[in-house]
């Protein structure tokens, strides 16, 4: 195929050709996925077309198709019939991750991935419950709050990480994220004020932002959100509501003190913020903690998602709640999730009542405890962080930009994660990465990650 000039030619995308490596389709999808992430594409930005984009690469049309569709099945791109392809709305802000087939060539370091190293004994599971009689009770929409007895499992499950709660107040979600946004939806209005980590997880930020709820970032130190800042802003502004990741927080990985939980509960308790407890990592807290919701019996919701301590594909979570907020949290399970499938929760409760739950997490920490010795090798960890984190906040020269930052870290050949996109608040400080420690299959592979970001920095 000829070599054409476009020297003078506009399109709205011209990838480096410098950078492609075979085989060439994901490469060229790899190089779109970043410019649509990190907003040097913007959203319902027409592509060019693909014969355009073969002839400026010198390649064949089919590997621009193959390209594209990899983008289109991640969400990142669409199609319209006789316009041509664009850029998805939103796209820009998604933390996705690289796919692991279609992308073998990036280091993946970016999503945490939750070790699903165990799915066989889930597997094994579903499949002796799907031979079970009753069977059928598990698909139909009755007990949209939950079954009694899966209602006593998550109970059981939250009484092992110190967590107590009648089975009245508690329900049976369809995993983290719909926990969030069901506790967002039935308890705040639009422009209601929820004080947050300077840095805190990003999913949590974008429903605020879709719900028109303030985020007010609040100052850390090395044991976790300040009680003393907090104070002070709750005495100078109104602030309805309070959400943290006590146990590991996403993305600092610090686990705060039982002191700073008891100073946090106070502050909870004299302006009577409505908690948001996101116990997501509970299973990696040293095993004496206790919940910060257990210091605010009144003003709690406690959320204990499974996805990254059992299997993150049933996503099935627990909510626990104190008795002011029962009818609203109800009326938003009726009206948001109807139910969540009860056949998810089943999975589940045979896990924990069968004691399986509790070899899945051993499992786990003991992956996490070699990949954090990994680490060590390269980058030190502090004492204050949780020992067992799946990922890693590490400190770098605030030279580095978050576009530039994450660019060249994904030419050097790792996928990894600027702390602007954890920033709750833009503003010139200190810079930071979160490094996942568990989304590489391999030990080996994170080896060859952390080598390749030492020499990065």
């Amino acid at each position: 195929m000829p070599i054409n000039s476009f020297e003078n030619y506009f399109m709205s995308w011209k990838p480096d050709r410098s950078k492609l490596r075979t085989p060439f389709y994901r490469s060229i999808a790899s190089l779109l996925e970043y410019d649509i992430i990190n907003g040097y594409l913007k959203p319902d930005t027409k592509l060019p077309p693909q014969r355009e984009l073969a002839d400026f690469l010198d390649i064949n049309l089919s590997t621009i198709t193959r390209a594209f569709k990899i983008c289109e099945l991640k969400g990142l791109i669409y199609a319209v019939t006789g316009r041509g392809t664009f850029v998805a709305s939103r796209a820009e802000l998604a933390i996705t991750k690289a796919d692991r087939d279609e992308n073998d060539q990036i280091i993946e370091m970016g999503i945490v991935e939750p070790l699903d190293t165990c799915n066989d004994v889930v597997a094994d599971t579903t499949r002796d419950i799907v031979q079970r009689e009753y069977l059928e009770k598990l698909l139909d929409y009755s007990n949209p709050l939950g079954m009694p007895y899966h209602r006593m499992a998550a109970k059981q499950w939250m009484n092992h990480f110190n967590m107590e709660a009648d089975i009245e107040n508690i329900s049976i979600t369809s995993g983290g994220q719909n926990s969030l946004s069901l506790i967002l939806m039935s308890l705040f209005n639009p422009g209601d004020k929820i004080a947050v980590d300077r840095y805190t997880y990003p999913n949590f930020i974008e429903l605020a932002n879709m719900l028109n709820i303030s985020l007010v970032p609040i100052e850390s130190d090395i044991f976790g959100m300040s009680a003393d800042v907090l104070e002070m802003v709750c005495r100078t502004n109104e602030i309805q509501g309070i959400y943290l990741v006590p146990s590991c927080s996403n993305p600092t990985s610090i686990t705060m003190s039982i002191e700073r939980r008891q100073q946090i509960a106070k502050v909870i308790n004299s302006y009577h913020l409505i908690l948001i407890e996101d116990d997501i990592f509970s299973f990696l807290a040293p095993e004496h903690y206790l919940p910060i919701s257990h210091y605010v019996p009144n003003n709690f919701v406690y959320s204990l998602s499974i996805s990254k301590s059992l299997s993150s594909g049933l996503r099935v979570g627990f909510i626990a709640y104190s008795n002011r907020f029962v009818e609203k949290i109800r009326h938003g399970i009726f009206n948001i999730n109807i139910k969540t499938s009860s056949l998810n929760a089943e999975i589940i409760t045979e896990l924990i009542n069968s004691g399986k739950a509790i070899e899945i997490i051993k499992k786990k920490k003991n992956i996490a405890k070699e990949r954090n010795e990994v680490y060590k090798k390269y980058f030190p960890i502090n004492k204050h962080e949780n020992p067992l984190s799946f990922f890693r906040w590490l400190p770098i020269d605030n030279k580095y930009d978050s576009v530039h930052f994450e660019k060249s870290a994904m030419e050097k050949g790792i996928h990894i994660y600027h702390s602007d996109r954890f920033s709750v608040k833009k503003e010139e400080g200190q810079a930071f990465i979160r490094i996942s420690l568990t989304s590489v299959k391999k030990t080996e592979e994170l080896e060859s990650g952390l080598k390749l970001l030492k020499e990065l920095l």
